[in-house]
């Protein structure tokens, strides 16, 4: 069997560390973790997913993470049952983590990194592209140096082989 969770998400409060009866360390924290496809026109939806981390991993946890910070989860999903205040049975879906990572720098986290909004990391803008003008030969010949690599463009921008020597040069 596979079970294997891997996440990327902001924590929504910063963890607090707690021990159970026995001394051992445990965390519990909030991942907040945008989902890969949104509806056309739609902001993206949101999975809030509970994380658990036990004993060194829960100390480290509580020491350098606070809310806000982009990290990285390696863990596996469990699920628990328990009843409520009202006698009602539940069952609690949450990932306990193996390992968690720092997943942005230190200044990106204290507010010097980019931003599209609260709660969300996005990369730096891209450079323009080039202007597209002419065929793909002339897009490609003015990006890559391909005289050397024994390849030539071939009339239906497909790669066709250079005839040559057989031997190979490694």
């Amino acid at each position: 069997m596979l079970n294997c969770a891997i996440l990327m998400g902001r924590l929504t409060a910063d963890p607090e560390l707690r021990q159970t009866p026995n001394g051992i360390s445990v965390v519990t924290f909030t991942l907040a973790v945008n989902r890969n496809f949104g509806a056309k026109g739609a902001e993206r939806q949101t999975d809030f997913i509970d994380i658990v981390a036990w004993r060194s991993t829960a100390e480290f946890v509580s020491r350098y993470f606070r809310k806000g910070q982009l990290v990285a989860v390696e863990g596996s999903i469990q699920t628990r049952t328990y009843q409520d205040k009202q006698g009602n049975n539940r069952k609690a879906f949450e990932v306990v983590a193996n390992q968690v990572h720092f997943a942005e720098s230190k200044n990106a986290s204290q507010g010097g990194g980019y931003s599209a909004g609260a709660g969300s990391f996005s990369p730096p803008p891209a450079k323009e592209p080039a202007a597209q003008s002419g065929s793909f030969h002339q897009s490609m010949s003015t990006e890559f140096d391909m005289s050397d690599t024994g390849f030539s463009l071939g009339s239906n921008d497909d790669f066709a082989e250079v005839p040559g020597d057989d031997d190979l040069p490694f």
